[in-house]
């Protein structure tokens, strides 16, 4: 994987975990990418050593588990600072995630999820603590991903 360039099978393997990393085994990916089930463990251990698989996580329905609201903050802080500040952002409680923006005046957004708006607010005092300026907030109702069609080589259209 020289410069970051990935394979076909690399690719299948990235979809096939990224659309159910739990309930997809070695075997199913072989099938699939006409390779080997040692040829995809390897490369499963190669793709994460080198840091392309960062990891494994579940997904969850934070309203069905009690936390009904998710909340998008759209923020500003320093330039030189605003990387820095995203493992102590991650430590707040209620925080879920961080992404660090590089266009426009707001350049980091921080998604929050809580039971009603008085986990939310803690976490916005916090921010400002920080010297990150909270500009906008935004209510999410859904959010749904899906793997990245491009590592999904049997797709339509799809390069062999």
């Amino acid at each position: 994987m020289d410069n970051g360039a990935i394979d076909d099978v690399d690719r299948a393997i990235l979809y096939a975990l990224q659309a159910d990393a739990r309930n997809t085994s070695s075997g199913d990916i072989a099938e699939r990418a006409g390779t080997s089930d040692s040829t995809v463990r390897k490369r499963i251990q190669r793709l994460e050593s080198e840091g392309v698989i960062k990891g494994y996580s579940a997904s969850v329905d934070y309203q069905r588990s009690g936390y009904p609201l998710r909340m998008l903050l759209y923020c500003t802080a320093s330039i030189p600072e605003r990387g820095e500040l995203i493992p102590d952002i991650l430590a707040i409680d209620g925080v879920v995630s961080v992404q660090e923006l590089v266009t426009g005046e707001q350049n980091l957004l921080v998604t929050v999820v809580g039971e009603s708006d008085s986990d939310i607010t803690p976490v916005a005092q916090a921010l400002l603590d920080m010297g990150v300026t909270v500009a906008d907030e935004v209510l999410v109702r859904t959010h749904e991903t899906t793997p990245f069609g491009r590592f999904d080589a049997g797709r339509d259209g799809a390069e062999d």
